[in-house]
């Protein structure tokens, strides 16, 4: 493949590999230097890339591997942030629960952040990225049938998580079907 070539295929996908890699890493600036790194990776394999069926699989695939390498490196530091995000969304929660209701995409993403890291992933690729379902198992190398289950999941526990946290302390709420609580 030659750089021009690298430049129609490879180069579009920086956008999506960039917001995937950020919602596995939740940081920007990580996220930044993976999808660097995967870009370097596939330009040193530019030649090889002619015998890749899907591209764009692939070259999610590898940030997703690089992602979970960095995770690994800095698991530690990653639990130490995630203690102190999850305290500042529940002081935020009870500063202002109102405003945050009211906010569901807002929500939405937060619940979906917490989501296991398998499940994010899928829910991310599906609902955000708009991949097909045998996409997401290429680019995760799962099954389809576990992807579907992992969506299903996740789905669930959005709406559930949702619907808690949008009634909770009003116990006469009604819920998404308007029955009354």
């Amino acid at each position: 493949m030659d750089s021009k070539t690298f430049k129609i295929k490879v180069v579009p996908m920086s956008g999506k590999l960039l917001r995937f890699a950020v919602r596995f890493l939740r940081d920007d600036e990580q996220a930044r230097d993976v999808v660097q790194e995967v870009f370097m990776k596939l330009w040193s394999r530019r030649t090889e890339l002619a015998g890749v069926d899907n591209i764009e699989a692939y070259a999610m695939r590898m940030t997703r591997n690089l992602c979970i390498d960095e995770i690994q490196k800095h698991r530690s530091i990653s639990l130490e942030q995630m203690k102190t995000r999850n305290e500042w969304i529940s002081d935020m929660k009870q500063a202002d629960e109102v405003a945050e209701h009211k906010d569901s995409a807002r929500l939405a993403k937060e619940i979906i952040d917490q989501l296991p890291e398998q499940q994010r992933a899928v829910i991310h690729l599906r609902d955000i990225e708009h991949y097909e379902l045998n996409e997401i198992a290429r680019v995760l190398d799962m099954q389809n049938s576990a992807v579907r289950a992992n969506l299903s999941r996740a789905r669930k526990k959005v709406r559930d998580e949702m619907i808690k946290r949008i009634n909770h302390g009003n116990p006469k709420s009604r819920n998404i079907t308007g029955k009354v609580l």
